[in-house]
């Protein structure tokens, strides 16, 4: 099977304090067919063979739990990775507010507003939620959840990611200096 990066990806989250545990997914298109998602309950820096989800026919038991989403997006976007992380800031913000405005230099050139929708964990309703933000963003909160980034590489769906709690880190720092 290719190596589409999972575990370098995987590596990266955990190195950066994005996830913890074996929370977070990652995911790669592939072709028309499908995608590969990281396994139910895999660690993201030791990931194993992720799991192939068809767009028709049956998803294999051992697929993460969010597939759903994942599904969702890529069968309404053109987008061919997505990386879903719980990075604590980005969390923390979700819960008081529904969008994110970066303050810094990076946020406000590259997703100068950072959309927040809901929606409980594994479920259809976030699944839509989400799909619905990914058409006209590349990057969401999904309230007291996590991130959802989605781009033309892993590396652009993990770069989004950092972004965001990068961002929320600095509103936050700010916040100490008023």
């Amino acid at each position: 099977m290719q190596d589409y990066g999972f575990e370098r990806i995987g590596k990266r989250l955990i190195a950066e304090h994005l996830v913890g545990g074996n929370f977070g997914n990652i995911s790669v298109r592939e072709n028309d067919a499908g995608f590969f998602i990281k396994k139910t309950g895999a660690y993201l820096d030791d990931p194993g063979d992720p799991v192939f989800v068809p767009f028709d026919g049956p998803v294999p038991k051992d697929a993460s739990s969010e597939y759903r989403v994942h599904l969702a997006v890529y069968q309404k976007t053109r987008f061919r990775a997505i990386v879903h992380a719980h990075p604590p800031y980005a969390i923390a913000a979700s819960l008081v507010t529904d969008e994110i405005i970066p303050l810094d230099s990076e946020g406000v050139m590259f997703c100068p507003v950072i959309p927040v929708t809901s929606g409980a964990p594994g479920t259809p309703g976030l699944a839509d939620a989400v799909s619905k933000v990914l058409l006209h963003h590349k990057l969401v909160i999904a309230r007291s959840h996590g991130t959802f980034a989605a781009g033309a590489t892993l590396d652009e769906a993990f770069q989004l990611t950092s972004l965001a709690e990068h961002a929320c880190k600095i509103i936050a720092f700010r916040k100490m200096f008023l």
